[in-house]
């Protein structure tokens, strides 16, 4: 199963209520925001980084930028790095710039920026360039249950 087709099950499977639009390709949070029409911020940027030999997935909104001190020191480790494309691939099923905010459903933990609290909806791309959907803050965060962190700044 192809990630958009795992995040629509989830979306469905919990009864979260979500809007689908197809547009033009996009790989940045400043592109995808100007072709959804939507604040920067309430884009959901999704972050596969690899510290002392696993994955986690970081969150923040698309107008910020990693802190990745403040993320190694809630971590406890010393180094941290960007996941390789070939590592998204392999683990995510997606290419650089079509990241999802689920690391639950890929078993990742996931750390969620305290910004994004702000917000009253997320925005992101599912595991494809061309799609974007929309569901309410408050239901990705009961769903998914992310560890909630300061680990952004903008």
């Amino acid at each position: 199963m192809n990630p958009y087709q795992k995040i629509i099950g989830f979306l469905k499977d919990n009864k979260i209520p979500y809007i689908e639009t197809e547009h033009e390709p996009v790989f940045t949070s400043e592109q995808a925001a100007k072709v959804r029409g939507e604040k920067m911020s309430d884009g959901a940027k999704s972050l596969l980084l690899k510290a002392k030999g696993s994955f986690i997935m970081a969150i923040l909104p698309g107008d910020c930028k990693l802190d990745s001190k403040k993320l190694k020191a809630i971590l406890g480790v010393g180094n941290l790095r960007f996941a390789l494309p070939e590592e998204v691939e392999k683990i995510m099923g997606c290419k650089i710039g079509a990241c999802y905010p689920f690391g639950n459903i890929i078993g990742l933990a996931t750390y969620a920026d305290n910004f994004l609290m702000d917000n009253e909806k997320i925005v992101f791309n599912p595991g494809l360039h061309d799609r974007s959907i929309e569901i309410k803050w408050l239901d990705f965060l009961r769903e998914v249950k992310p560890v909630m962190a300061d680990i952004s700044y903008r």
